[in-house]
């Protein structure tokens, strides 16, 4: 947290940020499944801009805390997916892929457009700049983060869809019956390995360093198209 931030700033600072990246990335997949004839999350109202309508009460809030408070070296958590029915599209695998991709294409957005909001940050009255700046910061980091770690070809994140979609038939349906898990093979790699790895001296993270210099790598070329310095102000 930023120093000169109170207590209340700093949970602003960090709390607005994350809760627009999951509203707007779980509304672009609704939005995208009606565009293609779905219209499952319309009718549950899970196209609303509400964030307590895509909190999910363990992956939101609880699992950040609780690996947080245990000192993992990977945060990890999700919001409650949006509802999508493959049978109302034409064609089913190949919608579904644009569907899953809708919701990093939304966080890709949002941390370009908070790049380009840190140039008004001046035009703010003086008492509000540093806190906007902040603001601004988290939120350019914590979009590229969602992005790219969702984007990882593993169901059920986004990226397993995508690649189910683009893969042959034969091996679509083979990574496909890895969403049957759930979140537990997800859990294990991103969250297991590393705990595991810090409790016996092995840096046992590979997924953690590739998805960080990944999004340190986009961070940096989005400051730097939107002609930010490299500290991104």
């Amino acid at each position: 947290m930023d120093s000169e931030l109170s207590l209340i700033e700093s949970v602003v600072a960090y709390g607005l940020p994350t809760l627009l990246a999951i509203t707007l990335h779980e509304a672009a997949h609704g939005y995208v499944a009606y565009l293609f004839g779905d219209p499952t999350a319309k009718n549950l109202g899970r196209l609303s801009l509400n964030p307590i309508r895509h909190i999910d009460l363990v992956g939101t809030i609880l699992l950040p805390a609780m690996l947080k408070l245990a000192g993992s070296p990977f945060l990890f958590g999700w919001a409650k997916p949006v509802p999508v029915d493959a049978r109302h599209f034409r064609r089913p695998r190949q919608d579904m892929m644009w569907v899953a991709a809708a919701g990093p294409a939304m966080n890709l957005l949002l941390a370009m457009a908070s790049a380009r909001l840190m140039h008004v940050i001046d035009s703010l009255p003086a008492a509000y700049q540093n806190m906007a700046q902040v603001t601004l910061e988290i939120s350019l980091v914590i979009n590229v983060l969602l992005g790219v770690l969702n984007m990882l070809p593993i169901p059920p994140l986004d990226g397993g869809k995508v690649l189910v979609g683009l893969l042959p038939a034969g091996l679509a349906r083979r990574l496909a019956q890895v969403e049957k898990y759930g979140m537990l093979p997800l859990l294990l790699i991103l969250v297991g390995l590393p705990m595991l790895g810090s409790a016996i001296g092995v840096n046992l993270n590979p997924v953690g360093w590739v998805v960080l210099n990944i999004s340190d790598w986009i961070v940096q070329l989005i400051a730097s198209l939107s002609g930010l310095s490299a500290s991104g102000g």
